[in-house]
């Protein structure tokens, strides 16, 4: 550990995945998401270990959700992109993939949240952008955040920028993340490990780390 100042500085991954100091999200796991992905069983699989070890280490467990907004709520951005993503081109054509009560919103049933969980719904790729994510960290006193989930080069790429800017320090664990596009992924795990601000870990290493 680092000191300068009045600040604690953390050097290596054990110090890091501190329980006191890191929380972990596993970001979009739910049934809807996980049956498009092509090897989604062996990460969720991946994941599962991760949250009974996180569990057992008494580390703070957050999982995100995708919601849909009813058609009249869905705006300009969020109506190009779901019509890119479905195939569409009529916006009366466009279905609401997650709207809220329908059992492709569920968590998948390997990893279902417990009561100590914090579980939150986003209409955005960020999992901070309009949730109470930051808000919940910072009044815990936490300030790393381990990412596992799907997909990477959709929401978890944009999510690790966003921790950064906003002061965590995002642990991305990179064999523990599903993908849509597996070239893709590759490229946004690279531009992380490029940028430097995201600590770019494997499932074996924090498990060990953690243990």
């Amino acid at each position: 550990m680092k000191t300068f100042d009045s600040l604690s500085i953390p050097e290596t991954l054990e110090e890091w995945v501190d329980p006191a100091r890191t929380a972990l999200l596993v970001y979009d796991m739910q049934i809807g998401i996980t049956r498009q992905v092509k090897g989604a069983d062996a990460i969720v699989d991946r994941i599962a270990l991760l949250v009974a070890a996180a569990r057992k280490a008494g580390m703070r467990i957050a999982f995100c959700r995708p919601h849909s907004l009813p058609k009249r709520w869905t705006g300009v951005a969020a109506m190009r992109m779901a019509l890119a993503w479905q195939r569409k081109d009529d916006p009366a054509d466009m279905a609401c993939w997650f709207p809220p009560g329908e059992a492709s919103t569920d968590i998948v049933p390997a990893l279902a949240p417990q009561e100590d969980d914090m579980v939150f719904d986003k209409i955005s790729m960020s999992a901070f952008e309009g949730t109470w994510l930051a808000t919940a960290l910072r009044d815990a006193g936490i300030s790393g955040l381990a990412i596992t989930g799907i997909a990477m080069e959709i929401g978890i790429e944009p999510t690790c920028r966003h921790a950064a800017d906003l002061g965590f320090v995002p642990i991305l664990i990179a064999d523990a993340c599903g993908a849509g596009d597996a070239e893709a992924a590759a490229r946004s795990v690279e531009a992380l490990k490029f940028a430097g601000d995201t600590i770019v870990i494997t499932q074996a290493e924090f498990l060990a780390a953690l243990g």
